[in-house]
Parts: structure tokens; sequence; C-alpha cells
């Protein structure tokens, strides 16, 4: 691997690493959130799978950096700090507008040779289906409403007035990049698609998430679960076992490959 000491600083957070690891799980969380969100997929992993969680810009320990306006110059920055972290074989997982990130970020590194094995894209709609929201132009209080109704943050935040001040500029600007985000014509990750989605998700019909099946060049798979837009809380050991299953495949697909002096066979 190489430097990865200025990308880990800003972007990447390990907060189980690995020494020697097979297979790594990168992780975007949804508008408003932060890496501390898979910090429990993380500890569920660690010995088997390496969680990378992405921090973006304007919360936690970047709060006082500016967000980043749209998910293109998201995915940009995203794409540059992930290269170092794709020496050994990875999958994305992206919730929500976290699901999107990961679209874009894999097109990004797909132009450069690079892909991951697996793209699990939680709670959102295809990305090529784009409707009408304006929830970034909404006050405060009624940014505040959205956010109750999706269920997806801390109440003991939500009624802490001074900590609302401090993340709300964050999560607006999440909400406008993800509603003014426009996928382009046609857009393709050559990697498999698993869609994971709540069965009651106000945001993402069923319709909706079967969508991403035109965004592949790969296999396409889809699990759906009870619960709304932030089932996976109450699901994640099955999620957990998803994700593990893969890396295991993928991890004895490559030592096959590999023959049995560790070369390549063929």
């Amino acid at each position: 691997m190489t430097d990865t000491s200025a990308a880990t600083d800003l972007w990447v957070r390990r907060y189980h690493p690995a020494l020697a690891p097979t297979f790594r799980l990168i992780c975007f969380p949804h508008a408003g959130g932060s890496a501390s969100f898979y910090f429990p997929v993380s500890g569920a992993l660690s010995g088997t799978v390496e969680v990378c969680a992405m921090q973006y810009p304007g919360r936690q320990d970047r709060r006082n950096e500016e967000p980043i306006g749209t998910v293109a110059a998201m995915a940009d920055e995203l794409a540059a700090a992930l290269r170092p972290w794709t020496d050994v074989p990875f999958g994305f997982f992206g919730h929500s507008m976290g699901a999107v990130l990961a679209f874009e970020t894999a097109l990004r590194l797909e132009k450069d040779g690079v892909s991951p094995t697996m793209l699990f894209a939680s709670g959102r709609r295809a990305p090529s289906l784009c409707y009408h929201e304006s929830v970034h132009e909404l006050d405060d209080d009624g940014l505040v409403a959205e956010l109750k109704k999706l269920s997806g943050t801390d109440e003991r935040v939500l009624g802490d007035e001074e900590l609302m001040r401090m993340v709300l500029p964050a999560i607006r600007s999440d909400y406008k990049a993800i509603e003014t985000y426009q996928c382009a014509p046609g857009a393709r990750v050559s990697c498999p698609i698993t869609v994971l989605t709540g069965d009651s998700d106000p945001r993402t019909t069923l319709d909706d998430a079967r969508a991403w099946q035109e965004h592949t060049e790969g296999a396409f798979d889809m699990a759906v679960f009870p619960g709304g837009h932030f089932y996976l809380a109450n699901h994640q050991q099955e999620i957990n076992q998803r994700i593990t299953a893969h890396a295991h495949t993928t991890t004895s697909q490559r030592r096959a490959a590999a023959g049995p002096h560790g070369s390549s066979a063929g």
C-alpha cells in the first residue's frame, strides 16, 4: 500500500484496523451522517472484513471545514482519497445519499481500471430516478422535522439546540447535493449491485429500488427488509452476514485464481 496518511487524516476512518486485510468494505454515510455511523459494523466485521468509513467535510472532527455541495465534487474527492486503499479486494456500502456517492465514486475508479467487487446500495432509489425534492430549502424547523420523520438522527441530538445549530449546515448541504444530483444518461458500473431496502421506506418504493439493475453491467440482487428508511438499524446482523458471505466468496475466488504457488493461473 502507498502512503495513506493524508487520506486517512481527512477522509478514511478505520476503527478496527487489520494488519493484513484480505477484504475491505468501504462505507459511505447518509445525508447528514458521519463515519461513526458505521462503527458498530466495523466492530462486528473485524477479524473478517476491514471496514473503512468515509468522513465527509463539515461534521465531527471535520466540522470546521466547508461542506461540499454537489455529489460530483464529493465523488471526485472520495475517489482520490480511496485510490491508496484499493490494494486488496474491496466492496462499497452506501446508505441513502451514500449509495449514490458509492455509485459515482465507483464510476470514477473504474475509469482508472479499479473496481469494487460489489456495490451494496441501501435505502435509495436508482440514480437515474430524479424526483423534485426541496428539503434543503426548508427553514431549520422544517429540516429538523424531516430528520425526525426518517428516524435516523439520535433524539438527543435533535433535542439539543446548540448541537443542531452546529450540524444543520452540513445536513442542509448534503440534502442540496442529493436533491440537485443528476445521473449521467446510461451510467453503469461494471461491478455487481446488491440493493437493500425497507418495505415501508417513505422515500424509496420497491420499484424505485429495483431500478438499480439498470445501472450495472454485472449481476443484480435485491433484498427487502421490514422497516422504513433506516430499516438497517434492526437488521444489521442479516446485512453483515451478506457482506461476510461476499467477502468469503471473493477471497476464495482470488486464492483459487492465484493457484497453488500464489501465481496467477492463466
